[in-house]
């Protein structure tokens, strides 16, 4: 049955321990596949880097092609060339972030770790603390308040415009990060489930007439669709969160911007 191969949707808001059912600390579902996650990406840039050959082939040009995209798209395109440098951390934040939400679409798993917000919280207050620690070394110790405070703003004005970017700049973006990355991951397994679900029971027609078999197709056309459409999801995702750190630590390098 198609719905058995699918992991109980209740795993999205029960932290089931592997070893023990009611323990909140026990290492769990979403741990393995955050751990499998590092050890692919370790893995893989390990494997491409091993022999540096002057023409790249295979698991070499792989990488070597995905680091350039990220550099030249992520790193250049949000900081300029001093982004360059920015590229290892841009890098392993995107492919972390990827590997985790990919797994909603791999057979057996179907599963985003990403659609625990325990994840994308971790991750957004990472990017937080890495543009405010960026801000303090660039600019000195005024970096906090030039950030809240932009130059030519009238002192009457600045009661108003001070909290407004503070809330903004050091309360919303970290929130709105992890809530997006989230929220998308978390409607896609919803989605994948719903569809998974409405197939099987058309198909099986356990609780009406047989009749009813012949719409089995319909949901699976969608469970197949929505299948390589969060396979994209996956990948913008990814990006999404990638490219506004990288905007961030740009603002933190480059005050002007």
């Amino acid at each position: 049955m198609l719905a058995n191969l699918l992991p109980n949707i209740n795993e999205i808001f029960v932290w089931k321990g592997m070893f023990a059912q009611h323990s909140l600390l026990e290492f769990n579902k979403t741990a393995l596949m955050a751990f499998v996650s590092s050890a692919i990406c370790i893995s893989l840039f390990w494997a491409g880097s091993r022999r540096r050959a002057l023409v790249p082939v295979g698991v070499q040009n792989v990488c070597e092609a995905s680091y350039e995209l990220v550099e030249e798209q992520v790193s250049v395109a949000a900081i300029g060339e001093e982004g360059r440098n920015w590229t290892p951390f841009f890098a392993t934040l995107f492919f972390f972030i990827f590997f985790m939400n990919i797994f909603e679409v791999v057979p057996g798993v179907d599963f985003p770790a990403t659609s625990r917000l325990a994840i994308p919280l971790f991750l957004a207050l990472m990017s937080w603390g890495t543009f405010i620690v960026t801000g303090f070394v660039k600019q000195g110790p005024r970096y906090f308040w030039r950030n809240i405070s932009p130059p030519g703003v009238p002192t009457p004005l600045k009661f108003l415009v001070v909290p407004i970017e503070f809330f903004s700049k050091y309360l919303v973006r970290p929130f709105s990060l992890a809530v997006r990355l989230f929220a998308n991951m978390t409607a896609g397994h919803v989605l994948l489930a719903i569809f998974a679900i409405m197939t099987d029971q058309l198909l099986l027609a356990r609780n009406s007439g047989w009749y009813q078999a012949v719409f089995s197709p319909l949901p699976f056309a969608g469970l197949v669709a929505f299948t390589g459409f969060e396979i994209l999801v996956a990948v913008l995702q990814a990006y999404i969160f990638t490219i506004l750190t990288a905007v961030y630590v740009s603002e933190s390098i480059h005050p002007e911007h």
